[in-house]
């Protein structure tokens, strides 16, 4: 599907995305695992936006130090979006990727074998918002039609959440032109530019957007229900994806990862925002704690507490990348969904 792609407003800087307090931090942006005495088991895992809560497991099993309890060296590397890290993850330059889970069905369909090891959520917990300008005139996707819609970028799940979206209201691929908005601040700047009419972003960017009041929620998938009157029914979404190769030479490692990070899921579950905050190095919050805490309050609950996909979800993640998918359509009925996932770690975390 060919779509008019018109590049994404600059960064102004925002305060609260990168840093991990007490770890190092790379030139490219990266937060260095703790490796603790002993520690033999090095991985490197790219996350697709460190500071998006969609994917707040990541940095808060490193702060919590249960990838050190486990013996691991994991090394935590942010990327701009899901789509740069899956790239990453394909080239073997990392061993596995924080990010959607949607993307095992598109790489299977590309002839390549990932699979989701441990499962965050099992919805997106993505916001379609409206600028504030265009509230009143967009409040519905079939008012979607001719405008500028931001996605983190071409290819990412924001874009095949956004492709799904349109289609469904009746609009095609040539009808709306797609904006490459980043995330944070890039994407806050070009709602308040013009830049785009609306876009698909998460917390904390919709928390900052709806306390300024620059921004309108449109649709909103960080509920079962809303993602359920979304899509069909559940998104399996944020999660820990391996290739398949990686995950059978090295199911030691992988069931450590999976011990840590269902570890943390439970601990999400047990604590409140605030308590959640308070683990969270001071750079995440910016310059108001409260607004971070309230994006917590809000997208805390999309976290099951498990790591295991609902794999109903699984198949409606199919349906969905089967009606529109340009790689996925034609090989939906010969994809293998089983082999985009597994739950035997997760199921066998300790």
């Amino acid at each position: 599907m060919m779509h008019k792609r018109i590049a994404g407003v600059a960064a102004l800087g925002m305060a609260g995305v990168l840093a991990l307090g007490g770890c190092a931090t790379k030139k490219d942006n990266a937060a260095s695992g703790a490796s603790g005495g002993g520690s033999s088991d090095k991985v490197q895992i790219m996350v697709g936006g460190m500071s998006k809560v969609i994917y707040l497991p990541a940095a808060l099993t490193q702060q919590l130090g249960y990838f050190k309890d486990q013996g691991l060296n994991v090394e935590l590397v942010d990327t701009p979006a899901g789509v740069t890290a899956e790239t990453a993850l394909v080239a073997n330059k990392a061993q596995g990727v924080v990010g959607f889970y949607d993307h095992t069905i598109d790489m299977q369909s590309k002839g390549k074998c990932l699979e989701s090891v441990v499962q965050f959520a099992n919805v997106p917990g993505e916001v379609e918002m409206v600028s504030k300008k265009d509230a009143a005139s967009i409040t519905s996707t079939k008012h979607l039609k001719g405008k500028k819609l931001g996605v983190t970028s071409q290819g990412s799940s924001t874009d095949f959440l956004t492709q799904y979206l349109t289609g469904k209201a009746g609009i095609t691929g040539t009808q709306y032109t797609t904006v490459k908005a980043g995330a944070d601040s890039t994407f806050i700047a070009s709602m308040k530019s013009g830049g785009i009419n609306a876009g698909m972003t998460t917390d904390p960017t919709v928390a900052q957007l709806t306390k300024t009041g620059e921004g309108k929620i449109l649709l909103d998938m960080r509920t079962e229900a809303g993602t359920k009157d979304a899509l069909g029914g559940l998104y399996p979404a944020s999660s820990l994806y391996m290739s398949c190769d990686y995950v059978k030479q090295n199911p030691q490692t992988v069931q450590k990862l999976a011990n840590a990070f269902v570890k943390t899921l439970k601990w999400i579950k047990a604590n409140d925002a605030s308590q959640i905050a308070a683990k969270m190095p001071t750079d995440y919050k910016g310059s108001d704690p409260s607004l971070y805490t309230k994006a917590l309050t809000d997208s805390k609950g999309m976290f099951n507490d498990t790591g295991v996909i609902d794999e109903a979800g699984a198949k409606n993640a199919l349906e969905v990348l089967g009606s529109f998918s340009p790689s996925v359509k034609p090989k939906k009925d010969t994809i293998d969904i089983t082999k985009t996932y597994t739950t035997e770690f997760a199921k066998n975390a300790k």
